[in-house]
């Protein structure tokens, strides 16, 4: 096998875990409570507020249009990778 494969793929896999970690880092940070500070308990409780609820839950469209364009994205440049893939497996094209 081409030694310049054996680095691409190399490379491939160290960028891949360069990114996972890159991405679960923020997953992980807490901020770390105050040593010094108790329970306090407030001076007085506020009266109760009636709040109404007008959206119970979902998504909002600029999210799901942003999943969308995402997703054509990542399928676009895996499909130019995978014709790439393959045209250079094949070889090239003789001229009759």
């Amino acid at each position: 096998m081409n030694p310049i494969r054996h680095i691409r793929r190399f490379a491939a896999v160290l960028a891949g875990l360069a990114a996972a970690i890159l991405v679960a880092t923020p997953a992980f940070a807490r901020l770390e409570p105050d040593q010094g500070a108790g329970y306090v308990a407030p001076a007085s409780v506020p009266a109760q507020v009636q709040v109404r609820t007008i959206v119970a839950g979902g998504m909002p469209g600029w999210q799901i249009a942003l999943i969308a364009i995402g997703a054509a994205l990542f399928a676009a440049i895996a499909a130019v990778l995978a014709d790439r893939a393959w045209a250079a497996r094949r070889g090239p094209a003789l001229a009759a």
